[in-house]
């Protein structure tokens, strides 16, 4: 079986995929963060690097895909290629910070790619308010996070809105994050958990 975590920066994805995958003894896949050779570059200089950072996202999350499909494994994964293509990206082009051409080839490789995966049997969509984003990603603190604007922020949350608005590729589950703390409420995880189980036994 293979669920997938998705929202924006700050949503709280990589949390609750880890919680998840505790909780249900799944295989976590997590997003390639640390060991991306793009990030600091890209949050520094978006123009020049924004393409090079999308490819390689494409990449490491088409790879992880087929390692998913092939494992025979239940895997949870944070994050989907599907977000790339359809709100990072395209966010990117639409604010000029990806070429025409750039943004071209790269749909042209999504859709290459696209026709050899299937959809998550589960996706989990973690909506939030841009004050609760903000929030977040500054209490994890991290460096390269500083600089993104909340004009962004705001973009995105659009983009993913009118995704999942049209989202077709299996079961779909809404979680409303703002209010919720799956990490020191119990209750609150527990209620996520129940809504996953009654979409999971719904598959089969």
């Amino acid at each position: 079986m293979h669920i997938a975590v998705a929202g924006n920066i700050g949503a709280g994805k990589t949390t609750l995929t880890k919680l998840l995958a505790k909780h249900y003894k799944w295989e976590a896949q997590l997003e390639d963060v640390v060991d991306n050779p793009y990030l600091d570059d890209f949050y520094n200089q978006m123009e020049r690097w924004s393409f090079n950072l999308q490819v390689y996202f494409l990449n490491s999350r088409f790879r992880q895909i087929k390692q998913i499909r092939n494992s025979g494994k239940d895997i949870i994964q944070d994050r989907t290629i599907y977000e790339d293509a359809h709100i990072f990206a395209p966010n990117l082009h639409a604010m000029g910070l990806m070429t025409n051409r750039d943004f071209e080839n790269y749909s042209s490789l999504f859709e290459l790619m696209e026709s050899f995966v299937k959809g998550p049997d589960l996706l989990i969509y973690l909506r939030s308010t841009i004050p609760n984003l903000v929030s977040q990603i500054h209490k994890r603190g991290r460096d390269y996070e500083n600089s993104i604007s909340i004009d962004y922020l705001s973009r995105l949350n659009e983009r993913y809105e009118a995704w999942i608005h049209g989202y077709n590729k299996g079961n779909l589950l809404i979680v409303s994050v703002d209010e919720l703390d799956f990490v020191s409420n119990p209750e609150d995880l527990g209620g996520i958990i129940n809504k996953i189980d009654a979409e999971i036994h719904g598959l089969f």
